[in-house]
């Protein structure tokens, strides 16, 4: 098949850089396109990454020589790419408009921002968990009177961990009442050069600006219903979040702990839990979605499991590893997750979501 031909926004920073390297093989996309900021503008990709190329393995031939663009000058797009994924590092309005001017030129943003992420005509997508919200994009076009172009989004890194899960539970009739959850995060999620030596070395960092809010808030919408062509957000679970930056580079991992909506003589065994996780397989799964693992959960029961080193790779770095399941003295269950923030977190799961769109059909006319 003629791989379609996309382009990255925010192509010279570290969430850009993982893009060009996670599409150089891609069955269905080619990066025919690459856009920054004004001092990368005007040189070769190659050389306006030479000193900062952080992926530990050479820039794909096929971008190296492209010529890196203005990403605020929409008009260079057009005719080079089909779709773009954007990977902005701005100030959210700055990004928010610029989003929708690509929009507005008849071409479609896959965005890794969290500018339009409260937008309610806008999916903000976990493809195992809510596909069916790429229907309101019908509605958000007209809203805006745009014709082929549309914005859609992927959530915060921090809560990629335990969704999957979650979800995984609710969909089996086992609503979660509220939930404490603890995150370590890496270091990698602050890009680069992200947070200095000094305050990370032989140290945690209690505080990480807006994760706590967005862990807390953005499960909402992800478990909410389309309802006249906007996204209405669930009732619960309510989250109380505690955000940590550790010194890993790559893997957020979750300690989380979850009281179910339901009596005590109808909530689930923790077989019965494992058995939910172990088998769980959703859309991605189903139309084997070239970014999908094979397994959306895994399952661990060494008593020390996950760990970011040991664990963060599996299923492609897609996969959400789950360990240490045991009951609560407080709450009902506890357990702890890991993803991998870079892959399933950011730029992978941005290239998960532009499978999804092209396998619901969103990229047929452009």
């Amino acid at each position: 098949m003629n791989k379609i031909p996309v382009g990255v926004l925010g192509a010279t920073g570290m969430v850009g850089q993982r893009y060009i390297y996670l599409l150089k093989d891609h069955p269905w996309f080619e990066v025919t396109y690459v856009a920054a900021s004004p001092r990368s503008a005007g040189k070769k990709y190659k050389d306006a990454v030479e000193s900062r190329w952080l992926i530990g393995s050479d820039i794909p031939s096929g971008v190296a020589d492209l010529m890196v663009e203005d990403a605020s000058n929409i008009e260079a797009a057009l005719g080079k790419c089909k779709f773009v994924f954007s990977a902005l590092e701005m100030g959210k309005d700055e990004i928010k408009a610029l989003e929708a001017g690509y929009a507005a030129k008849n071409i479609p943003v896959v965005s890794n921002a969290s500018a339009n992420r409260w937008t309610d005509d806008v999916p903000m997508l976990i493809p195992e968990i809510n596909p069916d919200h790429v229907s309101v994009i019908a509605e958000q076009k007209k809203h805006h009177g745009w014709d082929k172009g549309f914005v859609a989004v992927k959530p915060n890194c921090s809560l990629q961990s335990y969704m999957a899960p979650i979800f995984a539970l609710t969909q089996k009739g086992y609503p979660i009442k509220r939930m404490i959850v603890t995150t370590m995060q890496a270091t990698s999620g602050a890009g680069y050069p992200g947070v200095p030596s000094f305050d990370m070395i032989d140290n945690i960092v209690p505080y990480i600006g807006g994760e706590e809010e967005k862990t807390e808030t953005e499960v909402l919408k992800i478990l909410g219903k389309v309802e006249g062509g906007k996204i209405v957000n669930a009732q619960g679970p309510l989250v109380s979040a505690h955000c940590n930056r550790v010194p890993v580079i790559d893997g957020h991992t979750a300690c989380v702990s979850l009281e179910f909506d339901l009596p005590d003589d109808k909530k689930p065994s923790l077989e019965q839990i494992e058995k939910i996780w172990t088998e769980f397989s959703a859309y991605p799964q189903e139309a084997k979605l070239p970014s999908a693992p094979e397994h959306a959960i895994v399952v661990r029961h060494e008593e020390n499991r996950p760990q970011p080193r040991r664990d963060r790779e599996n299923g492609k770095g897609m996969a959400v590893t789950i360990g240490r399941l045991r009951k609560c003295r407080v709450f009902d269950i506890r357990f702890v997750a890991l993803s991998h923030n870079t892959k399933r977190g950011a730029a992978m799961g941005g290239i998960l979501n532009a499978e999804l769109l092209k396998a619901k059909g969103f990229f047929d006319n452009l």
